[in-house]
């Protein structure tokens, strides 16, 4: 897969930017502030039908302005397409491949797979597990289009049996029948979405410590676990023997809406006694895993995309991802950094490969 070029109309900071790749590295080199992240980000676009940043659509739109456009020119195996998102103030966007509009943006997901590196990433570590539900979401989205689908099903008849709960807890009629049918489908649906999550889970392990082992240069012990309830009790069982405390709550209780990711440091959690730099080492092992879960998954090697690359690691542990990634393992790459000379200092003998990208 090979990111021939990018057009961005409006998109966030950049009023009109046109750019063309080289079909390895590409390094976009820039003060803060001055756009080269969103230009990570109007690839990831492109890619995934969403900002990697930004909540909603509408953020994306230069200020000012009354739409932003981006179109993209691929080639996969061989099979070159024109991807084009359209987004208008107040509107929905539109999203197209060579002139034939999506129906679903799902559709799609998974026909361009990215993995993106960033600053933010600490959220992964220290914030909810959401944040870890969202990662595996991602990956999986990306290589399982059943997958995406059923995740989409059981977040709806979540909502659906979540509104009946409210319901009967002010005064609604029990509607019993009603509640079964839900609960049908949320085991039905969330059944397949624990057990894939659990599987791709158990096959980024392996990726993950091989990566972890070069990032930091075998200096600390990490691992990871699923935490579910389902690993224990059926689903079923679950939502019918906590029934009133869900109907008193208002909200389903037992699900993998629920679940969550356990990252270890030893025998303790590494939100709570990782250092910098062994969270950051810990990221990018974890990032270098889902790339190559993904690449097992699909017939070519997705696109990378990392943000602010030397951020909060040393030097020693940067020459090592810049030999990593120098290597035939990765495809496609885009990098930022602030500082020229710091990239082409990490780079040595390899700097001829990159094209770089000056942001005015």
């Amino acid at each position: 897969m090979f990111l021939r070029s990018i057009h961005l109309t409006n998109y966030k900071n950049h009023a009109d930017r046109s750019l063309a790749f080289s079909r390895r590295i590409n390094c976009f080199i820039g003060a803060n502030g001055m756009g080269k992240t969103n230009i990570l980000d109007a690839i990831h676009y492109i890619a995934l039908t969403k900002s990697y940043f930004s909540s909603t659509d509408q953020q994306n739109i230069r200020i000012g302005a009354d739409f932003m456009r981006l179109t993209g020119d691929v080639s996969i195996q061989g099979h070159d397409y024109r991807i084009v998102s359209r987004q208008q103030v107040g509107k929905r966007k539109d999203f197209s491949i060579n002139d034939l509009p999506y129906r679903k943006m799902s559709d799609h997901v998974g026909r361009m797979p990215v993995v993106m590196i960033a600053p933010d990433d600490g959220v992964l570590i220290s914030g909810s597990s959401e944040e870890r539900r969202k990662f595996l979401d991602n990956t999986l989205s990306q290589t399982d289009h059943e997958y995406l689908e059923h995740l989409v099903l059981y977040n709806k008849y979540l909502d659906q049996r979540n509104a009946l709960l409210k319901s009967m807890n002010n005064g609604g009629r029990h509607d019993t029948v009603l509640l079964e049918s839900y609960d049908e489908q949320l085991v039905r649906y969330g059944e397949s979405v624990y057990r894939r999550r659990r599987q791709a889970l158990s096959d980024l392990e392996p990726l993950f410590a091989h990566y972890h082992r070069l990032v930091s240069l075998e200096r600390e012990q990490t691992s990871f676990s699923y935490d579910s309830t389902l690993n224990d009790t059926p689903l079923a069982e679950q939502l019918r023997d906590n029934l009133p405390k869900q109907i008193l709550l208002e909200r389903t209780t037992a699900g993998p809406h629920r679940d969550d990711i356990a990252f270890m440091l030893g025998d303790t959690r590494l939100k709570r006694f990782g250092s910098q730099g062994q969270q950051k080492s810990f990221l990018i092992a974890l990032k270098l895993a889902q790339y190559h879960y993904i690449r097992a998954h699909k017939s070519f090697h997705p696109f990378l995309l990392i943000d602010d690359i030397f951020d909060k690691i040393d030097g020693e542990r940067s020459r090592q991802l810049v030999q990593l990634l120098s290597g035939e393992d990765f495809g496609q790459i885009f990098i930022t950094d602030t500082d020229e000379k710091h990239i082409t200092d990490e780079l040595g003998t390899g700097a001829g490969l990159f094209d770089i990208y000056r942001i005015p």
